[in-house]
């Protein structure tokens, strides 16, 4: 379980990112971070493995602080996938899913058996192993992101807007591929994602986030949906004019009918 117990970081030009915000992320599930540029939903990710310190307030796994974690520790017990990848160019398919295993002791030839499971897992044929990022799809990049967010097996994923430089077909290929995995695998994920489809579509819990790091709104998304907490949420949502989305039974879909989630 990640806890935020009354987080806030205000930046040294005055900038508040987040300001007194609490928070559960249940473990073996996925909740998802929904909000526009700026409302703070990457700096609560980042608090979560130390990549930003909180100007107050704590951040809790399992009711213990990170605060009082080793650093480099606390960051390699954590999956962490980010936009477009961020693999290692001279390093292999193989060898990049490996890093976190290795880091921590893994022996190389251990650690490679382990990523070629993992490729297989995530969806990647493993004769792709031996390639670099530069001969892969982006696609098949953001696979290898989560195969190596998943190397170590680790409790916790953290996953910055993992799927937004991909492709719309590519991106719901990876969403249903997220979902497969979860089912199987069932890691307590925190995502950030801009795109409310998206957050519809993956997650067990959505919390809207509005500028400053305010909680607008936090619940399933059949709450989040057909409950809209104002006029701030409806708007965002697209339900105030249907521009975006609307509920059509179990399935939300968008503007033209496409559905992008189911309602649990």
């Amino acid at each position: 379980m990640i806890e935020f117990r009354h987080v806030a970081k205000t930046y040294e030009d005055g900038t508040v990112a987040v300001g007194d915000l609490s928070l559960v992320a249940p473990s073996g599930e996925i909740t998802v971070l929904v909000g526009s540029s700026g409302c703070g939903k990457t700096t609560l990710l980042r608090m979560v493995n130390r990549l930003v310190s909180p100007t107050s307030g704590q951040v809790l796994i399992d009711d213990t602080d990170v605060a009082d974690r080793n650093a480099v520790e606390l960051r390699r017990s954590i999956g962490y996938v980010m936009q477009n990848s961020g693999l290692l160019p001279h390093r292999t398919v193989v060898d990049n899913i490996a890093t976190v295993p290795v880091l921590r002791g893994t022996p190389v030839a251990e650690a490679r058996e382990r990523a070629l499971e993992l490729m297989t897992t995530v969806g990647l044929d493993p004769a792709q192993a031996r390639r670099y990022p530069w001969q892969l799809s982006g696609g098949q990049q953001q696979r290898v992101g989560v195969a190596r967010g998943l190397a170590s097996d680790p409790n916790i994923l953290l996953m910055d807007e993992p799927f937004g430089a991909v492709d719309p077909i590519v991106r719901a290929d990876l969403q249903r591929e997220l979902v497969r995995l979860q089912a199987e695998l069932h890691k307590t994920i925190l995502f950030v994602t801009h795109d409310i489809a998206e957050a519809i579509a993956l997650g067990d819990r959505i919390v809207i986030l509005a500028t400053g790091g305010r909680i607008a709104q936090q619940g399933t998304p059949t709450e989040i949906m057909t409950e809209p907490a104002d006029d701030f949420v409806a708007q965002f949502l697209g339900l105030d004019s249907g521009r975006a989305l609307r509920v059509d039974g179990q399935l939300v879909v968008d503007q033209t009918g496409r559905p992008v989630g189911r309602l649990t």
